[in-house]
């Protein structure tokens, strides 16, 4: 039995299976932002019916840095929506997952933008530093720090922390979790998380096969089952029930049952894979899911 597991894990080590490594998908090199002319691997791609006009559509950049960095890095965002208006609107803030970049996102930054009616409310997106355009190299504490500054920009713009809703898909669940739980520039009102996972050490052990300590595997600290737990604010689960990335029972249940605030609500999409939610739910349906629990 030694000697299977001395195997076992000298073929883990040999495959480079690091979770901290493998968590981010950089792979995707891009140029430019090419947004609805992006033709590269999708999800899914909205018709005619959802395009956003170009006067609505902001690409800019924000400085971001961690308490132990000296120097800033520069990071892209998307803010969907008119920037005179951020004073009086409700605003999306749309953490993406681990995929890529934002054009990859970008047909899903546009349909958040139809929640409760074309414009109706703000959304903003960044790609974390390594991502798409954006420098620097992704590290966990990068991850936080570059969400916060786009909090930050979003206050500075006049927004109040009762018309901000953190939106986390698959990884962006983490700073959706972290910035809810520990706030800094803001604190949302709401929080929606989409496919989470529950832990590092849950995904490394679902990923490995061995029950072992996640510590083993990544020196990441996330843990959203556990920051969950100290979250108030209404809660809004959505997980398809054929997740084949972050298993269902052992991520996103684990995550809804620790859930101990005012108000939760759960949907658990049949048949639906990690990145099929809001084709598997329907699009109008997805829209109106969000939109009931915002208004809420």
């Amino acid at each position: 039995m030694r000697a299977i597991l001395i195997i076992t894990i000298a073929f883990i080590f040999s495959s480079c299976l690091r979770l901290d490594d493998n968590l981010y998908n950089l792979t995707d090199k891009i140029t430019e932002y090419k947004l609805d002319n992006y033709t590269g691997e999708n999800d899914f791609v909205l018709d005619n019916s959802y395009q956003i006009q170009d006067s609505l559509v902001h690409l800019f950049t924000l400085s971001s840095k961690t308490s132990s960095e000296s120097v800033a890095t520069t990071i892209r965002a998307i803010y969907i929506g008119s920037l005179s208006k951020i004073k009086t609107d409700t605003v999306i803030m749309y953490c993406h997952g681990n995929k890529w970049h934002m054009d990859f996102y970008w047909q899903r930054a546009k349909l958040l933008a139809h929640v409760s009616g074309k414009n109706k409310y703000g959304v903003l997106m960044i790609d974390y530093r390594g991502y798409g355009l954006s420098e620097g190299k992704p590290t966990e504490d990068g991850l936080y720090a570059d969400v916060d500054a786009a909090l930050q920009w979003l206050k500075i713009n006049g927004l109040s922390n009762s018309r901000l809703i953190i939106y986390g898909f698959s990884m962006g669940t983490a700073p959706a979790c972290e910035l809810t739980s520990k706030p800094r520039s803001m604190t949302p009102s709401k929080i929606i998380l989409e496919a989470p996972f529950a832990s590092a050490d849950v995904m490394a052990n679902d990923g490995s096969g061995i029950n072992m300590p996640g510590s083993f595997f990544t020196n990441l600290k996330i843990d959203n089952a556990e920051e969950i737990k100290t979250i108030s604010q209404p809660f809004c689960w959505i997980q398809g029930t054929n997740d084949n990335f972050l298993n269902i029972n052992t991520h996103g249940e684990v995550v809804y049952k620790n859930y101990k605030g005012l108000y939760q609500e759960a949907h658990r999409i049949d048949g639906a894979d990690h990145g099929e939610i809001p084709v598997k739910m329907g699009f109008v349906n997805y829209l109106n899911t969000l939109s009931t629990f915002i208004k809420k």
